[in-house]
């Protein structure tokens, strides 16, 4: 099918489920924009119910898709899409629903845990390097940003997809880790000892809070673990994202040096 007119029902769906997260939310349903990204998606199990295609925009096919394939003009493709460079193609997928208890763990799993993250930017570019760091899972606790926002998906490049990603509630997830043996390393600014310098070669979950207030009081005093990241300057905080690709490849470092 070819559409032309923004006005087309079709086209005001997927313009609600690409701005607001109550209609991703409530019909069960996300937008996965950009081909690497479709594929990374379906290579980890999601089938896409419908594909969109602008070919004014498309670069080379996306082969191997299942489902319904729409054809749109540059117009409407500019209006759907959240890249400033569009390569012509994006994807309807069920919302996923994993649990807790599906995640599958190496001997000594290392997680990251992230409260009330708030920016798409910051939570894909956590996710990016949960993916280079090879992490056994995400743990995503009282989230402010929707996991499943197309703007999460750019900026984590797809690794949404790559990493096992979880939501719960920061009650259900020390729950959860305990019941694991999984301690929790809390990044604190004002803890007492350098990451560099604590063991991070054990089961853990490195746990990274907001930029502007840090971690609940609830994960501070239910931390195995806390540390700090030395600062020198003015300013007393660092980007969330960069924060916890420090910790994170620190964790690596130890665990393969």
């Amino acid at each position: 099918m070819h559409i032309t007119s923004l006005q087309n029902p079709r086209i005001k769906a997927l313009l609600r489920l690409r701005s607001h997260s109550r209609e991703r939310r409530s019909g069960g349903l996300f937008l996965v924009e950009g081909v690497d990204e479709i594929e990374l998606a379906i290579a980890a199990g999601h089938r896409p119910t419908t594909t969109v295609c602008a070919p004014d925009f498309a670069r080379r096919d996306l082969v191997n898709t299942e489902g319904e394939r729409l054809t749109v003009n540059a117009t409407i493709f500019r209006k759907l899409s959240v890249r400033e460079n569009p390569d012509g193609w994006l994807a309807l997928f069920k919302r996923p629903t994993r649990t807790a208890d599906s995640l599958a763990f190496s001997r000594n799993p290392l997680l990251i845990l992230m409260e009330a993250v708030e920016k798409p930017g910051n939570l894909g570019a956590i996710l990016r390097t949960a993916d280079a760091t090879r992490v056994d899972a995400v743990i995503v606790c009282d989230p402010r940003a929707d996991l499943y926002s197309p703007n999460v998906v750019r900026a984590s490049r797809g690794a949404l997809f790559s990493v096992p990603v979880v939501e719960l509630s920061s009650i259900s997830a020390l729950a959860f880790l305990r019941q694991r043996g999984i301690q929790v390393v809390a990044a604190n600014p004002n803890a007492g000892e350098d990451y560099h310098r604590a063991d991070l070669t054990g089961a853990i979950a490195i746990a990274m809070g907001t930029e502007d207030a840090g971690l609940s009081d609830m994960w501070l005093e239910q931390a195995d673990i806390q540390v700090r990241i030395p600062m020198k300057g003015k300013i007393n905080s660092l980007n969330v994202s960069v924060a916890a690709a420090l910790v994170l490849y620190e964790a690596l470092r130890q665990r393969t040096s």
